[in-house]
């Protein structure tokens, strides 16, 4: 008999937004404690109730109703009209639309296959033999469709039943938290009471006490209501189902895109390399960030950055820049808000798909984004916020990224390089107002030289020389007095010698550029 199970009304709420972070978190160190010491097996084989598999369990619920979801209708119609259809998608993977969505069709299988596998091993858990050895039984699915057939409807309540016991069980972990440091406060304040030789009284100790005795209370209640207290059998029974049509619905909505497994072995011999098979996806979503994060302040840069970027380069992309930065154009002349713009036609469709990536690692899809977005849960909504992998890196043409590595690394290096060239024009900042002095006053009231090196004394004698050729120079121009005789200068001017030099490669490009004595009364 089925039970209606009470409403709640958000996927969070009490737990919080870490609440099913969490359950991912516990769910994987449960596996590994019933791998190591089979404590969870024996334990679980001593009763029928869930336990302290309550938190596993939930986070396996999350990730059938995740991937129920991405079967929806309105969903499966984004997925065909959208993001098939998406820039990443076409210049990355394939313009084949038949290819894509055979490639989506398989990442589906491959979903269910890592969810069907923590039910056969749930099942494997119960006391009823029945349950055992589930992984027969979903391998007949595809020659037994019509006898195992699922409605939608039933799919979807039974699947509403299982997320509002494991939002309550998102909850119960929270408030166990939070008894644990009840307990730990009261132990504290009874360690610091029996230290002093005072009486077990007190307001402090009252409130205390009384904390914890509530939060105990708040546990029992959540565990009557979360997965904790329910039959294990009864719970795997339930994901049977789920599981039964999934591997349905999946055959339904891809039926012309699941290639058979002759086709599969042919396809793949043809496949080019992708990131995800080289493992390389989160590498190559970190390199497009960092190339972003440059881009979008050059001038303010980390001293490392650069050498990180350039040293996270793939061989083949730092082999091919070597030979490309020698052949720039080094008469082409751009502007900082150019190179930018070229640069943007690239990261507007990249640094999404780069993102996604990253959430997708982060998450690894599950349970850690839904959490983090507070959806509803069981709410069923048009385009989902599971991120799939074709939104990823994972099916990307590695040779394909390569490129747009290449050029994005090529314009950086322009970009680059204008800063460090503007950087190199000294700018005028004024110290003081202006005075009547012929240069810095010292401490003592002296006149103070101003000690310059050899090169900066060389291009002055330079600037000098080109001021003499230039006709009607009006005296006001003529404040620095170089003696050649000695190492020292005297200024006579707080600009002195800040007119930048000219370079032919950038003459278009705003260097700040400022007039000597313009402006500025001496």
């Amino acid at each position: 008999m089925m039970i209606q199970a009470p409403h709640v009304s958000t996927f969070l709420g009490k737990a919080g937004s870490v609440g099913l972070e969490v359950l991912d978190t516990l769910g994987s160190s449960m596996s590994n404690l019933n791998a190591n010491s089979g404590f969870v097996s024996n334990m679980a084989s001593r009763g029928n109730k869930v336990s302290i598999l309550a938190f596993e369990v939930a986070n396996t619920v999350v990730k059938g109703s995740n991937l129920m979801q991405s079967l929806s209708e309105e969903n499966i119609q984004i997925l065909k009209k959208e993001i098939l259809h998406s820039e990443g998608v076409q210049l990355l993977v394939s313009t084949d639309t038949k290819e894509l969505l055979r490639i989506a069709a398989s990442d589906k299988r491959e979903e269910l296959e890592v969810f069907s596998r923590e039910v056969v091993r749930f099942g494997n858990m119960c006391k009823d033999p029945q349950w055992h050895n589930l992984d027969r039984f979903f391998s007949r699915l595809d020659s037994d469709l019509v006898s195992n057939k699922q409605l939608r409807e039933d799919a979807e309540f039974t699947m509403q039943e299982l997320i509002n016991l494991a939002q309550y069980t998102s909850e119960l972990y929270h408030e166990y938290h939070a008894l644990d440091r009840f307990e730990q406060d009261y132990r504290r304040k009874i360690e610091e009471v029996e230290a002093l030789h005072l009486p077990r009284k007190g307001e402090s100790l009252t409130i205390l006490l009384s904390d914890v005795k509530h939060q105990r209370k708040l546990v029992r209640n959540l565990k009557k209501k979360s997965l904790w207290s329910k039959s294990l059998e009864e719970v795997v029974e339930k994901l049977v189902d789920i599981v039964t049509f999934i591997h349905q619905e999946i055959m339904e909505v891809f039926e012309e895109s699941v290639p058979s497994s002759m086709h599969d072995e042919k396809v793949s011999h043809k496949k080019p390399e992708t990131l995800g098979a080289a493992g390389l996806a989160l590498h190559y979503a970190n390199l497009v960030t960092q190339m972003d994060n440059i881009a979008s302040r050059p001038i303010s840069l980390p001293p490392n950055m650069r050498d990180n970027l350039y040293n996270g380069l793939p061989a083949n992309v730092k082999a091919a820049l070597r030979s490309r930065v020698q052949t720039l154009e080094s008469k082409e002349v751009m502007t900082m808000p150019q190179i930018k713009a070229e640069m943007e036609k690239t990261l507007q469709w990249l640094v999404p798909v780069a993102t996604d990536t990253t959430k997708a690692h982060q998450g690894f899809g599950w349970v850690g984004e839904w959490a983090n977005t507070g959806n509803e849960f069981g709410k069923k909504t048009a385009g989902s916020n599971n991120i799939i992998r074709l939104q990823t890196l994972y099916h990307a043409d590695k040779q394909k990224m390569d490129r747009y590595i290449l050029d994005l690394i090529i314009w950086l290096h322009r970009l680059i390089s204008l800063v460090r060239f503007r950087d190199k024009v000294p700018k005028y900042v004024p110290s003081r107002s202006p005075t009547t002095t012929n240069g810095p006053i010292s401490a003592n009231g002296k006149l103070q030289r101003v000690q310059i090196s050899l090169e900066d004394r060389n291009l002055l004698e330079k600037v000098m020389k080109r001021r003499m050729l230039v006709p009607g120079i009006s005296k006001s121009q003529e404040f620095v007095t170089v003696k050649k005789k000695k190492a020292t200068v005297f200024a006579s001017s707080r600009s002195m010698g800040s007119s930048p030099r000219r370079e032919a490669g950038y003459a278009n490009t705003d260097m700040l550029d400022v007039l000597d004595g313009l402006g500025t009364k001496f």
